[in-house]
This record gives C-alpha cells, sequence and structure tokens, in this order.
C-alpha cells in the first residue's frame, strides 16, 4: 500500500441495527474515488487517504457508538490475503474476538453519554481448594 492510499476495515458493533449493506452504501455514496467491499461484520474502504478518512469521519459522526474503524495492512482483494484466491485468514480469530467485543464497548460509550459513573463490581471471593476438588469429583 502506498503512502497516499489507505484501507481501513469498517466494523458494525452487533448491538447495532445497520446492517453492512447499508453502511457499505452509505460509504460507497461519499466519494466515488473509493472501493468499498461490504463484508460479515461491516466493509472495506479503500482510496486515497484523505478521502478515506473522511468517509471513516462521517460514518463516525453518524453513528458514533455503532461503528468502529482500523487500518487494514492489505489491500481489499489482495492474493495473499483473499479467499478467493486461496490467501490465508492468520487474523480471522482476532478480528471474530474483536467484534465480539464491540456490544460492550458500544453499552459503555452509551452508559458515559448518559452520564453514568463508573460501575463498582463485587470482589469475587476466590473458591477454597477443598471445595474445588469436591466440585471436580462430583462431576466425573
Amino acid at each position: 500500500m502506498s503512502e497516499d492510499r489507505e484501507t481501513r476495515l469498517l466494523m458494525i458493533s452487533p448491538g447495532s441495527e445497520l446492517t453492512p449493506d447499508q453502511l457499505a452504501r452509505m460509504v460507497h455514496s461519499m466519494s466515488p474515488s473509493v472501493t468499498v467491499k461490504e463484508t460479515c461484520y461491516g466493509c472495506l474502504v479503500e482510496g486515497p487517504r484523505e478521502v478515506v478518512r473522511e468517509a471513516r469521519d462521517r460514518i463516525r459522526e453518524m453513528y458514533p457508538n455503532e461503528v468502529f474503524s482500523k487500518v487494514r495492512a492489505y489491500p481489499a482483494g489482495d492474493p495473499r490475503r483473499c479467499r478467493a484466491q486461496h490467501g490465508t485468514r492468520p487474523g480471522f480469530a482476532q478480528l471474530e474476538s474483536e467484534w465480539e467485543f464491540l456490544s460492550k464497548v458500544q453499552h459503555g460509550l452509551e452508559c458515559v453519554e448518559r452520564g453514568e459513573g463508573p460501575v463498582q463490581m463485587e470482589k469475587e471471593e476466590k473458591l477454597p481448594v477443598d471445595r474445588f476438588k469436591k466440585i471436580c469429583e462430583a462431576n466425573r
């Protein structure tokens, strides 16, 4: 990827009602100079760095707690990563775990917007070893 181009992942929180199709269409309508590829988690946006970042910022203004973004190291359709060309997908497990966590991030951001303070968690007591042994023996 050259210095003046960027590929970015736009991921929709699982708690959002926005669909990947809607997101891809919105981004596509923002600029004819970007390439948009719809994915199961949102879309890939590729094009001139400033145009991609402008589209990212506009989407984040519309959906501040629902759409998240990060730079992708490879361009869309890169044969080293594209399944259609039998590329590998070593980062998919990480991407999937990040996607699952986004609903918690969305909830936290919405709480902050409502002015709710931090939640105090109750301290959990450790399970005594002998009780743990009994549980293990009972479930053999």
